[in-house]
Parts: structure tokens; sequence; C-alpha cells
């Protein structure tokens, strides 16, 4: 790494001749991979946008020049770049750097990101702050093919489209091939509007037509041919955008030539590339779904190091196994997904009765609405999404769905504290989010085979509304589940797991098998632990509540998510009612964002691991307090 070890901001980069970029391009990839390997990131997407990172830091004059990065999936070379080199060694660890751009970290991450489509929305932000404050700075948003698909992204264009603002949005497209004769007509039109010379010639021309029926005359004219040539950009012509493209983005010399010359050039202007995924390692570049996020692997051989099965199934798989066998029964089941049909296995049903599955793309508030209409016409959605995405659907499940009483059953994947990803993809707000709406049924399972009988519960009669099912990421506790006869669980019922005297302790969801095991181990310090899994945040089981108000004078909460609105404040709510005497300790996700980390360290940090739950209910209120 001759060049790479002497890069420790942008500036280094810029006095480099185009063949010492490619030559730093392919150290920055092996860097990359060799880092990975041993940390596990999100590694397909920053392959393929090295250069375009290396290209942007080479011509924009950064960090007063301004980078977006939509979601951070594609911002690895940008971080190794930008005086991060020996710290990307740390990518993703506990109080190692973060997976994502991140303002805090970086002046070179000039916002932060983590949930897609913001690239757009946040660059505009900054450009109009440019132009009132009368700087000369240069904002780009980079945003990828898959995350303008979400309805965000189109308000961004409109509205920086609409305000004619000094803006350049880069579309990295890692997915669509380019045919070759219409790519070389695209390189030759991109070489001409390009152009230094054309533009000054193009705004000549302008300024002596003037304001006249002859000047609109003419530019509707050329609009017109533009577009029956350019079919690719007429989208983002009417959106007052000036398409350039597409462009090879993996080329660093035509990067960093198309790059300079727009940087002069003003006005709204978006400029597609054409990337690979995964390029320049070809396991990657074979496999580009499991490549996106790998795990370790070896990076001579790039084969996965790939967990030897468990008897524990994942949450995902036991969703969507589940899913397909409700569904093969009930031809009124539909399935909705913004764009995670393998991450959450909606992708089992979808193999099997596609025309009954959707994949909407990253569009969660559309996905929540789309479903509110399948359910209005009759038929039975499940909508499953990543409990952190969900926020971004917050008014649709309130306006749309709950209002209106509509069933759709929303199964929220990823529920808790989920890791590396960090503070963007914890889905710690979602019981404290959505309790208070009414008409919501609100439930988690303890094991595998609640998840599986939760689903089918929530499919059938007993059910008429709304319900939001949230479970976690990762596997069970190998309880056996498949092929096993499905089983009602009553509507706002828990149950007991562990009889006591002393001290209760009530949760909700998987976490409740951690506090099994404290139970037990406070039992062995003789120490009575009455422990009953509530299953259902809302309604609450009210029996449950006064048995153990009756028989205790102190309750412990505990659960994977924020203890600020939660199971806690549930129920508080009901002990400072019908027994203020009982004093109540929460167990959870404090008042702060959380950052990366395992979820073991995290636990730890948060307090309520093993360890701490069994400190709690060996130690005295106040000391708990």
């Amino acid at each position: 790494m001759s060049l790479l070890e002497k890069i420790n901001s942008p500036g280094d980069i810029r006095g480099l001749s185009v063949k010492q970029l490619e030559t730093l391009c392919g150290e920055i990839r092996r860097y990359m991979i060799d880092c990975c390997a041993k940390n596990p990131g999100h590694l397909g997407a920053s392959l393929g946008a090295v250069e375009l990172a290396v290209a942007l830091h080479y011509v924009y004059n950064t960090p007063a020049d301004k980078i977006v990065w939509d979601v951070g999936h594609q911002a690895y070379a940008h971080k190794i770049i930008t005086g991060r080199r020996e710290a990307f060694q740390t990518n993703r660890t506990y109080k190692g750097i973060s997976g994502f751009p991140k303002i805090s970290e970086s002046p070179f991450d000039s916002f932060g990101v983590g949930h897609s489509s913001t690239s757009i929305s946040a660059a505009l932000g900054m450009a109009v702050a440019a132009k009132l404050s009368g700087s000369d700075e240069k904002i780009v948003a980079v945003i990828g093919d898959g995350a303008m698909t979400g309805g965000m992204a189109f308000e961004g264009l409109n509205n920086a489209g609409a305000m004619k603002t000094d803006i350049l949005v880069i579309l990295n497209d890692n997915h669509i091939s380019i045919d070759q004769g219409m790519g070389g007509l695209h390189s030759y039109l991109l070489k001409i509007s390009t152009s230094e010379t054309y533009n000054r010639i193009k705004n000549r021309v302008w300024d002596l037509i003037g304001s006249s029926r002859l000047r609109r005359g003419v530019q509707k004219f050329m609009f017109s041919t533009k577009m029956a040539i350019l079919k690719n950009g007429s989208l983002f012509e009417s959106f007052g955008f000036r398409y350039f493209g597409a462009i090879d983005g993996n080329d660093i010399g035509q990067l960093t030539t198309t790059l300079a010359s727009l940087r002069n050039i003003k006005g709204p202007k978006l400029l597609h590339v054409i990337t690979k995924k995964g390029k320049g390692y070809r396991p990657a570049e074979q496999d580009q779904t499991v490549w996106h996020a790998p795990g370790t692997f070896d990076p001579m051989t790039g084969k996965r190091n790939i967990p030897a099965p468990g008897t524990a199934a994942r949450y995902q798989d036991v969703f969507g196994e589940t899913l397909l066998e409700l569904a093969r029964a009930d031809r009124k089941i539909v399935a909705v997904t913004p764009a995670m049909a393998s991450g959450c296995g909606m992708n089992i049903m979808m193999r099997e009765i596609p025309e009954r599955t959707f994949d909407v793309g990253i569009a969660e508030q559309h996905a929540v609405t789309f479903s509110a209409g399948l359910a209005a016409a009759g038929y039975l959605p499940f909508c499953n999404i990543y409990s952190s995405f969900m926020q971004r659907a917050y008014d649709s499940v309130i306006h749309d769905v709950a209002l209106q009483r509509l069933k759709v059953i929303l199964c929220l994947d990823r529920a808790g504290l989920v890791g590396e990803d960090g503070a963007t993809h914890h889905g710690v707000f979602d019981m404290a989010a959505f309790r208070p709406i009414p008409n919501l049924i609100i439930a988690s399972p303890l094991n595998e085979l609640e998840l599986r009988n939760l689903l089918y519960t929530a499919a059938s009669d007993a059910v008429q509304g709304p319900i939001i099912i949230r479970y976690p990421r990762g596997t069970g506790e190998g309880i056996p589940w498949r092929d096993v006869n499905f089983m009602p669980i009553p509507i706002g019922k828990g149950q007991l797991i562990r009889d006591g005297s002393d001290i209760a302790i009530l949760t909700i969801g998987p976490i409740g098998n951690l506090v099994a095991e404290a139970a037990d181990k406070a039992a062995a310090q003789g120490i009575s632990v009455l422990h009953y899994d509530m299953r259902f945040l809302k309604p609450l089981d009210e029996e449950i509540m006064q048995d153990v108000c009756s028989k205790v004078s102190r309750i412990i909460t505990v659960e994977d998510g924020t203890v600020t609105g939660g199971l806690h404040d549930a129920v508080s709510s009901y002990v400072s009612e019908h027994a203020p005497h009982i004093h109540v300790t929460g167990l959870g996700v404090p008042d702060r964002f959380i950052e990366h980390g395992s979820v073991k360290e995290l636990r730890s940090e948060c307090g309520f691991s093993s360890d701490d739950i069994l400190k709690t209910i060996t130690s005295t209120p106040a000391e708990s307090c």
C-alpha cells in the first residue's frame, strides 16, 4: 500500500495523476477487503463506489465542499481517505468508528445517515444555507438506485428543481448495465453537455434571445430533442434537473473529468453513474446479494465463515415459513415488504406465491398505506418492516391503518438492540411510539413457537383490527416449532414463567429468557422470584397486574426497548393508580441513543445483561434506583 499509507486526508490525493489514482483505488479495495474480512460490514456497495469516493474528494474541496452520502453502505472508501484509515480497522466494533457517516466522527461527514433516501433533502438544505450565507461551497448528494425508490428522494428532487438550487445529485446505479451502443452515444452527448465551452456559448445564446417567445420555443425544441435521445434523463429533467450520463462510475479518469466540468455548471444537476457492486473482488461480483454484508471471510479465497447450523432457527425464517403455511391455507393473505424480502424472510413466500407477495422498494410509508388499501379491499396483508424503518411510516400507521381500524398485520423484524449497525438501526422505540395509538394491539413472542402462534392468531378472527408483532434479529431459543400444530394465543393475556413471593419481574419478548436465567440464579441465593411474560404491551394483562400487586411490594420490568414509554411506563401507570406503595424498577434501553457493538456489549452498557438483572434482583430498591 505504497500510496494509501501516505493518504491522511483528501488533500493528499489532489496532486496525484490519473494513473496514480487508479493504483490508489486498487489499494483501497484490498485494504477494505482485508479489514472487512475480520470486522464484517457492508462490503459490496462500498467496493463498487471506491472510484466515486476518490474522484469526489479529488475534484471537490472537502470538507468546505459538502458530500452527503445516502445510507452510507457505499461510503467506506470515503472514510478511509478522510483520516480514518487506521480507525477503519475498528469499523462497527464496540467503541470503534461507525459503519455509517456521522457528523460527530469527522468534519468530512457532513450529515449523519443510516436510513435511505435522505441525501437529496439534506443536501438541498445545505445548498440553500450556502446561498443565504453568500458561500461559494459546492454541495453533492450521492444516492444509490435503491434509495432513489424512496418517496423522500423524489420530494427532495421536486423541491430542489423548483428552487433552481445549485446542487449536484449523483445517482450511483450498481444494478443496471448500459447497452454498449447507447452507452457510446450517452458518453458523446455527455462530453458536449458538460463542456465549459458549450455551456458558455449556450448561456450567451440565451442572453441574446432574451425572454422572448423565440427563446421559449427554442428551449422547448431542445428539450424535446434531448428527451427523444436521452430517454433515461427525461424523468429528472421533468423535475427541473439537467441530466448527465450515464457514465462508467468505475472509470476514475472519466469520473474526475466529468465532475470537474459539472462543478462549474450552476443549478440542479444529476449525474448518472454506473458502478459494479462488489467491484474488484470476484466472490462479491458473482453473488452481490450475499456479499452486501457477507460476515467474516478468508480474503484470499473468499470463503465465508458460516457458523455451523444450530438447533435454533432465525426469527426471520420462522416468520417466512409460517407466513407461507398460512398463505397456502388462505388465499386472502398477501405479503408486503419495503425492499427487505430476503432480510425478513418474505422471500420464502415470494418464491412459491409471487403473485401475492409485493416488494414495494425502499418506501415504508407507501408499504403501510398500500397494505391498508389491500385490507380495505378485503385482503389480509402481512406487512413486514424492520422496527427502526417503521419509524418512517408512523403517520401511515396512525392515519391509514389504526384510525380506520383496518386489519393489517404489522410485523416488526429487528426489534430491540441489533448490534453493529448502531444507533440508526436499533429497533428500540417502537413500543413507546405505538403504545399510545388507539385500536392497536402490540405483542412480542417469548420464542420461535410463540412467534408462529402469534402469526396464526393475528390471521384469525380473534383479531379484528391492526396488530403489531415485534421480534428481534437473530436466532431464537431452539424451541421446536416446525410442523407443530397451531395454538391460538388469547389476546391481551400473558403467561406465568415462575411463581414466587419476594419480588416480581415482568418481561415482554425474548428478553424474558435471559430473565429466567437470572431468576434461577436468584433462587439459588434464596430469593423467590415471581416471573410473568406479559406477551402483550397493549392491551396490558390486568389480571396479571392484580396478582402481582397482591403478592409483592417490588416489581422489576425488563424490555429490549426504551424504558421511557414502553412496558415500564405501562406497568408504572397501573401501579400508581392501583397500588402506589409498590416500587417499580425499569431495566431496558435508557433515554439516550445507543451506539454500535455486539448485542451482549450493548445490553451490558444499557444495564440489562443477565448479570445486571441478577444484581437488580438482589439489591434493595434504593440501590437499584
